[in-house]
C-alpha cells in the first residue's frame, strides 16, 4: 500500500466528517487507507463514524490518550509505505497527495514534508514551517519580534522566514497538523514521544528526522485548510505550556538552560502586559449570504439575512469582486464543486473581509472558521 492517512480526533465530529470526505477524494487514484483514532470523544463522533464511514479502521480509546500516543496507535496498524499525520480540522485538496508523491521523488535525503496551511479565511498559517526553537529563537517567538524583522536572520528563525510562504525549500521543523513521511522513518525514530508536553511532539519528531541525517521540506505548491489554526487562547495557560514544551525539548536533546528560563520569564511578563492592553476583535456578522451550489435547497433568507444563489465559478468571482465592500458570507457546496477550488477561493479573497463556510459532500450543514483564533462554527440553514 502506498499511503496511510492517520487522523486523530477529539470532539470535532463535524470537522472530522468534512476532513475524511476531502481525503477520500484526494486518494481516489492512490492505493491508500484512512485510519481514525479517537481520544474518547463525547460529541457523537463514534456514532458518526459507525454510520457514515463503517469501513474505515477506527480505534476508539476510552480515555484521552493524548496526541503522541493516539497517532502512534494509528501508525501501529498502518500498512502504507508513506504516512500523513493529519488533524481532523483540516481539508485537503484533490491533488494533495498525488502532488506530494511526485514532488518527493526529487528530494534528496527526504525526511518529513509539510505543506502550506491556511486558516478558514484563507490567511497563511506561519507554523507551516519553523526553525529549531533554541532559547533565543523561542524568545523571539514569545515577544513577536519575527513580525517586525521578517528579513533578519537574528529574529526570523522561529517561522523559517528565510522562505516565503510561496517558496519550496528546506526547513527544520514542521507542524503536527500535516506531516508526510515514510512509515519506516517514523518507526525508526520511535514515532511521537509519548512523554512530550503539548506543542513539542511535532518539534521532537522533526528534530529526530534531522538527527537521522534526513532533510525536512516545506512544499508551498499544496495548500490545505487548517480551520482552527492556533486555536488555543493566547493566555497564561498557553504560555505556561509553551514554556514546558520547550523545556522538554531541551532536556531531551540538549542541556538544561538557565538562559532559557530567564528569557521565557521575561517574555511571558511582557506578553501578559501586551494581552491586557489588546482590544477584542469585533465579530464581523454577515449582512448577506452567497450560496454557491448546483442545487438550490435553501430558503431565501436566514435570520432575516438574504441569500443569493449562484452556480458558476466565474459568476461567483465576478459577484464578489463587484460587492467587495459588503459583509458577505460564502456558503460553498463541495458536493458539486472541488475542495481545490474552495481553497483557491479563500486565497483569492482572503483580504476582502468576507467569511466562508463549506458544506461537506452530501451533508446538511456548513462549517468553517473566520480566523486562526476562531474555534470554528457549524451552520445549518434548514
Amino acid at each position: 500500500m502506498q499511503l496511510s492517512v492517520i487522523i486523530l480526533n477529539y470532539n470535532v465530529k463535524y470537522f472530522l466528517e468534512a476532513c475524511i470526505k476531502s481525503v477520500q477524494k484526494a486518494i481516489e487514484n492512490i492505493e491508500a487507507e484512512i485510519i481514525v483514532v479517537d481520544n474518547n470523544s463525547t460529541d457523537g463522533s463514534k456514532e458518526m463514524m459507525q454510520d457514515i464511514f463503517p469501513n474505515i479502521p477506527y480505534i476508539f480509546n476510552d480515555y484521552n490518550a493524548g496526541f503522541p500516543k493516539g497517532n502512534n496507535q494509528g501508525v501501529g496498524i498502518a500498512k502504507g509505505k508513506y504516512l500523513c499525520i493529519l488533524n481532523p480540522d483540516t481539508i485537503v485538496s484533490e491533488n494533495t497527495f498525488t502532488s506530494i508523491l511526485n514532488h518527493i521523488k526529487k528530494l534528496p535525503d527526504f525526511g518529513i514534508l509539510g505543506c502550506k496551511l491556511i486558516d478558514g479565511s484563507g490567511q497563511f498559517l506561519p507554523e507551516s514551517k519553523r526553525g529549531i526553537p533554541t532559547p533565543w529563537v523561542a524568545f523571539t517567538k514569545v515577544l513577536g519580534l519575527y513580525k517586525f524583522f521578517p528579513k533578519s536572520k537574528l529574529f526570523n528563525q522561529y517561522y523559517a522566514q528565510h522562505l516565503s510562504e510561496d517558496e519550496n525549500g528546506n526547513v527544520d521543523i514542521l507542524v503536527g497538523a500535516f506531516m508526510f513521511l515514510e512509515r519506516e522513518l517514523y518507526l525508526k525514530v520511535g514515532g511521537f514521544d509519548e512523554g512530550c508536553f503539548m506543542y513539542s511532539d511535532d518539534i521532537d519528531l522533526s528534530y529526530l528526522s534531522l538527527k537521522e541525517g534526513k532533510k525536512n521540506y516545506y512544499f508551498s505548491e499544496v495548500s490545505c485548510i487548517h480551520f482552527k489554526g492556533e486555536s488555543t487562547l493566547k493566555d497564561g495557560t498557553y504560555m505556561k505550556r509553551f514554556k514546558e514544551a520547550m523545556q522538554f525539548f531541551y532536556r531531551k536533546h540538549f542541556t538544561s538552560s538557565f538562559v532559557f528560563d530567564v528569557m521565557m520569564n521575561v517574555g511571558i511578563t511582557i506578553f501578559a502586559f501586551k494581552k491586557k492592553s489588546e482590544v477584542v476583535k469585533e465579530k464581523n456578522n454577515p449582512t448577506e449570504y452567497v450560496h454557491f451550489s448546483k442545487k438550490s435547497n435553501l430558503s431565501k433568507q436566514h435570520n432575516d439575512i438574504s441569500i443569493i444563489e449562484l452556480s458558476e465559478i466565474e459568476e461567483l468571482n465576478s459577484y464578489l469582486e463587484k460587492n467587495k465592500e459588503n459583509k458577505i458570507e460564502i456558503l460553498y457546496d463541495s458536493t458539486y464543486f472541488s475542495h481545490q477550488d474552495y481553497i483557491k477561493l479563500l486565497q483569492r479573497f482572503k483580504n476582502y473581509g468576507f467569511t466562508f463556510k463549506i458544506k461537506p459532500i452530501n451533508s446538511e450543514y456548513f462549517l468553517g472558521s473566520n480566523d486562526k483564533n476562531d474555534r470554528g462554527e457549524v451552520l445549518s440553514l434548514k
